[in-house]
Parts: C-alpha cells; sequence; structure tokens
C-alpha cells in the first residue's frame, strides 16, 4: 500500500525545514500547476532556493523533482471522482454542506490512514503483542479515550492488557515494564510530554514501544520501536477531532483483528467467557 504523494507530504510536514514547510504548503494548496513548473519556477514561487526544492523532494524518499512531478499527476489522478466540497466549516455553511464536509474530512482520514498501513509493521506489531507478557496503552486527552477503547477492545480477548489513568498512574505503569511487555503510546502530535515520559521509561525499562501518530518524525517516534501513522489532519483549533480518532481505532482494529486471527481458539475462548460475564449484567 503506497501512499500517495498528498498523504506522503502531510506525514512528513513536521520534520521539514522552514524552506521545505513553504515549499509543502504551495503543493498542497496549487497542486496541478506544479505540473507545468520547472524546479526554479516552484523554488522562486515559494521564496526559496531550487536547493531547498531539492532536499524536500529527497526526503519523500525520490530521487528529484522529476520524480516528485510524476507523483504529483498520479496523486491527482487518483483523486479524480472525489468529492468537490471541502475545507472547514464556515458561518455561511447550510447544515447540507456541514454534514457534507464532515463525512468528507472523516472518509478522507480513512482513506489516507489506509494508504499508510505498512503490513509489514502491523505483522511487527501483531507479533510483538502475541508474545508480549503484558501489554500498556498510554495517552492523554482524547487520546487516552482511544488507549481505553483499545484496553476495552482487547480486554474481551486477553488478559495481559491495561490502560493506566492520570499521568502518575501511567508513569509508575512504565516504570514497571520489562523486556518481555509492549508499550502502546497514542498521540496524534507526537508531542504530548506525558506520553512522550511514559514512552521513554517503557522503552529504558527494555520494553518495545509502538507509537500510533500522525508525523514520521516526532519527539514521541525518538523512543518508539515501531511507529503507525494516522492520516487525519487537524487544524490548530481542531485538537481531538472525530477524524484523528477514527484513524487511530482504524489502526487499532486491524491489529485487534490479526491478533484475533492468529490466536483464534484462545481469543474465542476468552471472548465467550467475557461475553457471557457481560451478559449476565443485562436484565
Amino acid at each position: 500500500m503506497n501512499p500517495d504523494i498528498f498523504t506522503s507530504i502531510r506525514s512528513h510536514y513536521n520534520a521539514f525545514t522552514k524552506a521545505e514547510k513553504k515549499v509543502a504548503e504551495f503543493v498542497l494548496e496549487n497542486p496541478k500547476q506544479i505540473l507545468d513548473m520547472s524546479i526554479t519556477d516552484l523554488a522562486e514561487r515559494c521564496g526559496v532556493g531550487d536547493t531547498s526544492v531539492f532536499r524536500f523532494c529527497r526526503d519523500l524518499d525520490l530521487k528529484g523533482y522529476q520524480d516528485f512531478r510524476i507523483m504529483i499527476a498520479h496523486s491527482l489522478n487518483t483523486e479524480e471522482g472525489g468529492m468537490l466540497i471541502g475545507g472547514a466549516v464556515s458561518p455561511e455553511d447550510t447544515l447540507e454542506i456541514v454534514i457534507q464536509k464532515t463525512l468528507q474530512v472523516n472518509t478522507q482520514a480513512l482513506q489516507e490512514t489506509y494508504k499508510l498501513v505498512d503490513p509489514e509493521s502491523i505483522k511487527k506489531a501483531v507479533d510483538w503483542l502475541i508474545s508480549a507478557g503484558r501489554v500498556s496503552f498510554f495517552g492523554a486527552g482524547t487520546s487516552y479515550i482511544t488507549a481505553l477503547d483499545a484496553y476495552n477492545k482487547f480486554m474481551r480477548i486477553t488478559p495481559k492488557v491495561e490502560a493506566a489513568g492520570d499521568s502518575h498512574m501511567q508513569a509508575m505503569s512504565a516504570c514497571m515494564m520489562t523486556e518481555q511487555d509492549v508499550a502502546v503510546a497514542i498521540s496524534y502530535s507526537g508531542s504530548t510530554k506525558d506520553t512522550i515520559d511514559a514512552a521513554k521509561a517503557a522503552k529504558e525499562r527494555g520494553a518495545r514501544v509502538i507509537s500510533l501518530t500522525r508525523f514520521i518524525k516526532s519527539p514521541l517516534t525518538q523512543y518508539s520501536d515501531l511507529t503507525l501513522l494516522c492520516g487525519a489532519t487537524e487544524g490548530p483549533f481542531q485538537g481531538g477531532s472525530l477524524s484523528a480518532k477514527l484513524s487511530q481505532l482504524f489502526l487499532l482494529d486491524i491489529i485487534y483483528q490479526e491478533y484475533f486471527r492468529r490466536t483464534y481458539d484462545l481469543s474465542m475462548k476468552n471472548k465467550s467467557l467475557t461475553s457471557e460475564a457481560v451478559a449476565e449484567k443485562q436484565l
């Protein structure tokens, strides 16, 4: 599954230099213009040097500007036929437009996350979870709610999961981890201090750290043994958006389904036990 160039730009964005970010912003806002522009044209429009544009292309794992233009053309072709209404909700929008924009942003988040999914990384994550003695989910704010969702899902099929509450509990949980354990750190920005601290403590104890985040390079990924990328894009006033949560839950659901498939007999037995226990609570 290869991400399109726009998804790749967004996931690399916070690792770009100031000049490269100018190029990224222009490309995302004016992708069709790139097809008719030389590297010098693009550099002049962005107010940067040719070298900055070349470095921008190389940071996207491309050989150079020509490869970049080919990727732009390919990505534009694959996006044809998509919904035309986009952008943030504005006071002038009708309810019908609000509904369409909300659908589009959530659909786009799932599609981008799908493009970023690396089957080998998912396989490795599940390998680690299956062999782990203990699996701890970490997150803060909305990401903690996602961590609780993951805990609630996995506790139905395995008793070795946990999701400690406040930052103090998470810090204590992380520092008690061992080489047999796995920490799953969830943070959209990859810059949430409490989650970074938990990941760092877990790694120092020898535990494997899996991060679910938006950006390839961030403070969190410095302490991660494996990074899984979500595709949602949040603006500065959209913290805790549903699209980010959906993309994280999508990744966690893939991991859960694969874990269940590979431990089918035991997981099915445990799921039957937990389902019966919950059923007794219903009238």
